[in-house]
């Protein structure tokens, strides 16, 4: 499932990341890479959303969340 596709308050495990070079490069630098824990803070609709990994509050786009491809972690 891609990340925007997890609900608040859920973790999820990056499996892998999808777009062109910059974007790549953008999400790569931020530190979300394929095996790094994310957890969902806010996913409100038509909104960024809000997330935080490697202890950093992160806010993303919606087109950027669609590129990022996540397992959900069950605890």
């Amino acid at each position: 499932m891609s990340l925007s596709e997890l609900k608040e308050n859920k973790e999820g495990l990056v499996t892998n990341v999808q777009g062109d070079t910059r974007f790549m490069s953008r999400i790569t630098s931020i530190g979300l890479t394929p095996g790094c824990r994310v957890t969902v803070i806010k996913n409100d609709k038509n909104r960024p959303m809000l997330v935080y990994s490697r202890d950093t509050m992160i806010a993303l786009n919606r087109k950027e969340c669609r590129g990022i491809m996540v397992e959900e972690v069950t605890a």
